[in-house]
């Protein structure tokens, strides 16, 4: 074998597997054709337009920055890759007050528009396709103030998050002195006499990010897992 074929056999093995693995999913994703409601199937009628949740572009980026996409995912595999509909609240609510099983599987549409799509590295932690569903679900109007008191230390809140490996990110935080009333948005963490902690610009876009991951609408039988009609478990 001469130099050259070596050299045109190597670059046509990596040319390929990229021109598969990259080139044609970027082109045949970038813009997904329209999918149908289907009649007698589905509960309603006409084409899927998915439900944007006002994502915060600034949250977006400040967790970004912050490398949270390392420990984090933001998908719901589809049910013969995993068994994220099986654990928590991680593609929806199961019991949902209005609207009973709302879980379902990510899919395509849930990123398009997003100038990077936060897809995650690892499971370190919980995935956060759902998060804002699960904290109001779980919190109420407390839901903010959780989260604000995570970030600011993950540990905390005794047996809950008391184990957790998430780093502290306090320096999204401000810990000034307190002059007249404590503020209202003080979090309620330990602090010497007279101080208290406030979120800073970024804490509280992180937050409004985070809560505004919502991905729970109703999509066409053809692209979603159907709990009614699955032997799964959760």
């Amino acid at each position: 074998m001469t130099f050259r074929q070596f050299a045109i056999g190597l670059t046509a093995s990596f040319g390929l597997a990229w021109l598969a693995m990259v080139v044609v999913p970027f082109f045949k994703l970038r813009n997904p054709s329209p999918v149908s409601f289907e009649e007698g199937i589905d509960a309603q009628e006409g084409i899927y337009h998915p439900k944007r949740a006002g994502r915060v572009v600034n949250g977006a980026n400040v967790y970004a920055a912050n490398g949270c996409y390392q420990c984090h995912t933001q998908v719901v595999r589809p049910t013969y890759a995993g068994n994220d509909l099986g654990r928590p609240d991680f593609g929806g609510l199961k019991a949902d007050p209005e609207r009973g099983d709302t879980r379902r599987e990510s899919n395509v549409f849930d990123y398009i528009g997003l100038d990077f799509a936060q897809i995650g590295v690892t499971r370190l932690g919980p995935d956060l396709m759902n998060v804002g569903l699960r904290m109001e679900a779980n919190y109420g109007a407390d839901a903010k103030g959780y989260l604000y008191k995570h970030l600011y230390n993950p540990r905390l809140i005794p047996a809950l998050t008391d184990w957790s490996s998430c780093p502290s990110f306090s320096f999204l935080f401000e810990t000034r002195k307190i002059t007249g009333q404590k503020s209202e948005a003080a979090l309620d963490v330990p602090t010497e006499d007279g101080y208290e902690v406030v979120p800073g610009d970024q804490a509280r876009a992180l937050v409004d990010y985070l809560m505004s991951l919502k991905h729970d609408d109703p999509v066409p039988a053809s692209m979603n897992y159907a709990p009614a009609t699955s032997n799964q478990e959760g």
